[in-house]
């Protein structure tokens, strides 16, 4: 018993610390984003505010998870969880997306805009990978027979499709419940027509593959101590 709340400090201690981390990285972007409304009188960039913000939902739902106990005993919290962080984990990865509009504004130097848009994508891509992370861990201890990849791999790919519908869909996770009907069929025109909709594969295949290979590599880094 007391090994174990040694670990649980530890880990809760270690979470703090990351959380410190987090916080202090996602400050800097915003000082930076105000510096830049400052500078150019222009709120051009504060949508990227807005976009972090969705970015922390599912690290939210999955830091909750692993702080909380009762969905070791119960589907009926954890399934529920799962789904919606499932519909929410995309937001991590569409900042990313947000490199699209580097070249929409020449008030600041470009430099700047570059450091701008990609302090806001490092933050919500930390996040995205620390929570799916979490879920992993608590997929497996759920279903102790499911392969790694078996989670790893669908969660990326229905992330990269996230992303796309996301950007140029124009769809948000909250869809799911004010729009179901145009987005099961916009989906469903994907997936039933490949050819006509190649670019949108294209870009799930390769931010799929992307998003797994950067997962695993940070995974890896971590086991190894680096």
């Amino acid at each position: 018993m007391n090994e174990t709340a040694s670990l649980r400090t530890r880990y809760r201690a270690l979470a703090n610390d990351i959380n410190g981390l987090l916080l202090t990285s996602a400050g800097f972007s915003v000082l930076l984003l105000m510096a830049r409304i400052v500078y150019t009188g222009s709120f051009m960039f504060g949508f990227l505010v807005w976009n972090l913000f969705l970015a922390t939902v599912p690290y939210f739902i999955s830091f909750w998870l692993v702080q909380g106990r009762a969905w070791k005993k119960s589907r009926w919290i954890f399934i529920p969880a799962l789904a919606g962080w499932i519909l929410f984990i995309p937001n991590s990865f569409y900042v990313l997306t947000d490199l699209f509009h580097l070249h929409d504004g020449n008030a600041a130097p470009l430099w700047y805009d570059l450091l701008l848009i990609v302090s806001f994508a490092w933050n919500a891509l930390v996040l995205g990978v620390l929570s799916v992370r979490h879920m992993e861990k608590m997929t497996r201890l759920r279903w102790p027979a499911l392969p790694g990849w078996l989670f790893l791999y669908p969660v990326m790919a229905l992330s990269a499709l996230g992303v796309y519908i996301g950007r140029y869909l124009r769809f948000n996770s909250w869809d799911v419940v004010s729009d179901p009907f145009s987005l099961v069929m916009d989906i469903g025109h994907i997936v039933l027509h490949p050819v006509a909709y190649r670019q949108a594969w294209g870009m799930t295949v390769c931010f799929s593959f992307f998003l797994a290979i950067l997962y695993t590599t940070i995974k890896k880094l971590s086991r190894a101590g680096l």
